[in-house]
């Protein structure tokens, strides 16, 4: 499985990159997608919205389940991948570029600190 080293990484599967411009972009993990399975639908209806570290921003929609996905950090849901509504599986086939979620707008600079590293989250998933 692909891990990038310059993401961070969630206890919950969602990784997040910061741009130079200060926007976030979020993702689910190669894990997280393996594990859900062939994913067919993602839904996201939080454009908008400011919220909180932990609050659900939609779902994912596999096959066989529906997973909740989780801010990683307090921001405002600014954008939502159009391209995965069109086509869901690039959540699967490429999760770290085309298959990203949401672009958050963080609430403030230093709130990926406790965020986990690379190692870590691979770590935590016995990887």
């Amino acid at each position: 499985m692909n891990f990038p080293q310059e993401l961070n990484y969630t206890a919950d599967h969602e990784w997040i990159k910061i741009e130079a411009d200060g926007t976030a972009i979020v993702g689910i993990t190669d894990f997280a997608q393996h594990e859900l399975g062939d994913i067919v639908y993602v839904d996201i209806n939080t454009v908008g919205q400011t919220l909180s570290k932990g609050e659900v921003f939609g779902s994912v929609e596999a096959v066989k389940t529906v997973s909740d996905l989780f801010m990683p950090i307090d921001g405002e849901v600014l954008e939502v991948n159009t391209e995965i509504e069109k086509s869901p599986e690039l959540v699967n086939t490429d999760p770290y570029e085309k298959g990203w979620i949401v672009k958050v707008k963080p609430a403030d600079a230093g709130s990926n600190d406790d965020l986990l590293s690379r190692e870590a989250y691979t770590e935590l998933i016995g990887q």
